[in-house]
């Protein structure tokens, strides 16, 4: 059972704490309600960009890390579609020093364009090294709008083109944060050695006056049902060919997220899992094969990947893991099976728990989500999975008309 207090402050923002005495440390997240699915079609990566922009320089403070670094700190952040992540750990006795530097930045940036010049590069540089120039590292900017055509799903963080990146005006990206960065749009999340009523005092000395925000209006459009089956294939100088199917599945708050994690593990989670044991052991026809589902706030995707070894073909290798769907779904998988899948899904949950860290973005995420003592009852809903839920998710999930398939061929 993890211990939480909570305070909200008159201009919207979320507080919570969790008291840890097992370290002289604290952590300080601060976790912002958006991400690229918040982007317009034709200015994309800006959420990502931001994450890179907000260590440029605030109002009132030149340089974000020379000031964390002077008290023992540490720092970074994160991106994805739905949501963008900061966080920052430091010896507990210095906490206000990280809360004077977040709450600089929620207030305002440093616009410059010698800032945004310096950071554009960066992504840019990024966008390149990361999708284009890696092997396999356009099958986000392939399989996105393959498997999306409304939700703004269909692009990856990183955004659907450099160009966009290229053209952001200043006048854009002020825009942008004063239209999504706001204490009404944040959850700040504080784990370690401290003191809930001194974290509550000192969260509103920083942050109390930053002023409650009008928020852009993201009308979202909900994905259409897929109603039919969907094939790319592109061929590229990569060392061997690789397969990936998606199929569309649930949020992340749905009932049945559970049950639809569970189904990947069963599939793929380590060595003794069906697919490794099936394609790559016993018909050895991969290298490697994985299943994993996004996990995203709206509705997200179930993904099926494999690397072919040589004298495997695409069509072989699809109608291998076709095979293994069609199992899981005409057959309900025994009770070991489950058993193991939920053990090891109820350590790792455990486990992750051990970190003050780890426990300041889930904190912050499950606060996000609906409220912060949900994170208590995620072992019980894990443990609550059956066999049968299993079986009914896997019927509805790999319908062929759910499901695009990328054929990513090697011209070598």
């Amino acid at each position: 059972m993890i211990n939480i207090q909570k305070h909200t402050l008159s201009n919207g923002l979320r507080v919570v704490v969790h008291v840890d005495k097992s370290t002289p440390l604290a952590a300080v997240n601060v976790l912002y309600n958006v991400g690229s699915k918040n982007e317009q079609p034709d200015k994309t990566g800006f959420a990502h960009l931001f994450e890179h922009l907000m260590f440029g320089g605030s109002k009132n403070i030149p340089s974000y890390d020379a000031p964390l670094q002077m008290v023992g700190g540490d720092n970074n952040a994160w991106t994805n579609c739905d949501i963008t992540n900061y966080y920052l750990t430091l010896p507990a006795a210095n906490l206000e020093t990280g809360f004077w530097l977040e709450s600089d930045r929620m207030l305002e940036l440093d616009f410059s364009e010698q800032s945004l010049e310096v950071q554009r590069k960066v992504v840019i540089e990024e966008f390149k090294q990361r999708y284009l120039n890696q092997p396999y590292g356009d099958i986000p900017l392939l399989l996105s709008p393959l498997a999306y055509k409304v939700h703004p799903y269909q692009w990856p963080t990183i955004g659907k083109e450099i160009a966009h990146i290229e053209n952001a005006t200043l006048d854009d990206v002020r825009q942008f944060f004063f239209s999504h960065y706001a204490p009404n749009n944040a959850v700040l999340c504080v784990s370690g050695n401290v003191d809930p009523d001194k974290v509550f005092v000192l969260a509103q000395k920083w942050f109390g006056d930053i002023p409650y925000r009008e928020l852009a209006q993201n009308n979202i459009p909900a994905e259409p049902t897929q109603t039919e089956a969907r094939k790319l294939e592109v061929e590229r100088n990569v060392p061997a060919n690789m397969i990936q199917k998606v199929y569309h599945i649930g949020s992340r708050t749905d009932d049945d997220f559970y049950t639809v994690d569970l189904l990947s593990d069963v599939l793929a989670n380590g060595p003794s899992a069906r697919l490794m044991q099936s394609l790559v052991k016993e018909q050895q026809l991969f290298s490697e094969v994985n299943a994993y589902i996004s996990g995203d706030h709206d509705p997200g995707l179930f993904t099926v990947m494999g690397r072919l070894l040589p004298n495997t073909t695409l069509e072989q290798a699809e109608k291998a893991i076709q095979a293994e769907l069609d199992k899981i779904s005409t057959q309900a998988i025994g009770d070991y099976e489950l058993q193991k899948v939920k053990n090891k899904v109820e350590s790792s949950l455990v486990f992750s728990e051990i970190s003050f860290l780890n426990k300041a973005m889930n904190l912050a995420s499950f606060e996000l989500l609906g409220k912060a003592e949900d994170i208590n009852d995620e072992v019980n809903k894990y443990q609550a999975v059956t066999k049968e839920a299993i079986l009914n998710t896997a019927q509805n999930t790999f319908k062929p008309t759910n499901c695009s398939t990328l054929y990513y061929r090697s011209s070598q």
